[in-house]
């Protein structure tokens, strides 16, 4: 089983889980400015209703490129955590995917944010 995460649409997100190429499960919400409170409890939630173990993921597939600054952050560490915890492969779509070593010398992959303008969160706003 395959779980796809895309925080990237504004305050919508997209949860999939595949077999192979088929979808299994699919869940898609708005969160504005909740989606790391929500991510994790609604992908919890998507696989308890499709009865499918964290443990049946073999790989985790992650939109690392576009959107708001912090909802890219948010998907990209919330999958690259779940593939370190469950010791399973996050490949990115936007970019490379890098393999690292933990203290025990293990290997596991990690994705990087991709962004494609300045956070708006260092922007000046202009007085009115």
């Amino acid at each position: 089983m395959i779980l796809y995460i895309d925080t990237t649409k504004n305050d919508q997100v997209t949860i999939v889980v595949k077999d192979g190429n088929r979808e299994v499960a699919t869940k898609v919400f708005s969160a504005p400015h909740q989606q790391a409170e929500r991510l994790l409890p609604e992908i919890d939630k998507l696989l308890k209703i499709k009865k499918i173990k964290l443990q049946d993921l073999k790989k985790i597939e992650i939109e690392n490129s576009g959107g708001s600054f912090t909802s890219l952050r948010i998907g990209v560490a919330t999958a690259n955590a779940l593939g370190y915890a469950l010791g399973i492969p996050v490949v990115g779509f936007g970019g490379e995917t890098k393999i690292v070593k933990n203290k025990d010398n293990q290997e596991f992959s990690v994705v990087e944010p991709i962004y494609d303008r300045e956070p708006n969160i260092t922007v000046k706003k202009l007085a009115s």
